[in-house]
């Protein structure tokens, strides 16, 4: 018998954020989370969810006629068993993405499997979580996004660009609004007032569903 997960939900939607916006998608979040950020809008895959074996993940993915996947959560590296679930997706033949907070080692995922990972800025609470080791290992092909409540995240979001050279490592800097919380043109102004090589995104589903809307 393969090995389990805790899932919260599987489903196939269009990917709503990162270079991969608007791109059919098969999403497989994953339950728990080891942060607990002021603004989360997944707070319901803390807990509860089903066990679901890595090859019922499999079946249900082959449903859907879609060759990107994107593992989430949560905090999907919280579970031991992601990184089999990566190998076993990457060996399927899928384009592997997975959303992360920084807060846990992404070493161990294969090399295959495309990071979108978060540095966590003052405004989530979490900000001294980051794993500022885990930079090293991401590669150019991986993505880094900030997302950002006010003046206070940007400023810090732009010394930790600088501080690590990001914009130069990976494949794209992504820097996204708290939803409802400051107003997209905002950062957009700052962005050009610095001329930030970013790439500004907003979530893209929450605006073709209800904002709290699960499953799309």
């Amino acid at each position: 018998m393969s090995k389990s997960l805790r899932i919260t939900e599987i489903y196939y939607s269009i990917q709503g954020e990162s270079t991969w916006a608007g791109l059919p998608c098969i999403f497989i979040r994953l339950t728990r989370c080891n942060l607990r950020c002021t603004w989360c809008d997944t707070t319901y895959s803390f807990h509860g969810g089903d066990e679901v074996t890595i090859d019922a993940i499999l079946e249900e993915c082959a449903k859907y006629d879609c060759p990107l996947v994107e593992i989430t959560g949560g905090e999907p590296l919280v579970q031991k068993e992601c990184i089999d679930l990566s190998q076993a997706l990457v060996d399927a033949g899928y384009e592997v993405l997975i959303e992360t907070s920084g807060s846990l080692p992404i070493a161990p995922l294969p090399a295959e499997v495309i990071k979108i990972m978060d540095l966590k800025c003052p405004g989530s609470g979490e900000c001294a979580k980051n794993d500022y080791s885990n930079i090293d290992a991401l590669s150019p092909k991986d993505e880094v996004k900030f997302v950002i409540t006010d003046r206070v995240d940007y400023d810090w979001a732009k010394e930790q660009i600088a501080h690590y050279d990001l914009c130069n490592r990976v494949n794209a800097v992504l820097f996204a609004p708290v939803f409802s919380e400051i107003e997209p043109k905002t950062i957009v102004e700052w962005i050009c007032e610095d001329n930030l090589p970013v790439r500004f995104q907003l979530q893209m589903h929450k605006f073709i569903w209800p904002p709290d809307q699960q499953g799309v």
